[in-house]
């Protein structure tokens, strides 16, 4: 993954007035959290996980194919 140092030096130092000793003792996740990145991405709700699980069901395989796998449930000590 390139990083767009130039950019991320504006948005640091330019929109968010860091200083340069502040910007480069930022991680990128840090960086990211600042310019509100990170808030795009919304909170897993129970609404969204069974909208997910609806669309990807747990299956379970034959026990001869090989790719046998259980599906979490109260009898495989999940």
């Amino acid at each position: 993954m390139k990083i767009d140092w130039p950019g991320l030096m504006r948005a640091g130092m330019g929109e968010l007035r860091l200083t340069p000793a502040v910007f480069w003792a930022l991680s990128p996740i840090e960086l990211r959290i600042m310019l509100g990145a990170e808030a795009l991405v919304p909170p897993l709700t129970k609404a969204r996980l069974e909208e997910l699980a609806a669309a990807y069901p747990d299956v379970t395989k034959g026990a001869g194919d090989g790719n046998s796998r259980r599906v979490a449930g109260p009898d495989c000590g999940t």
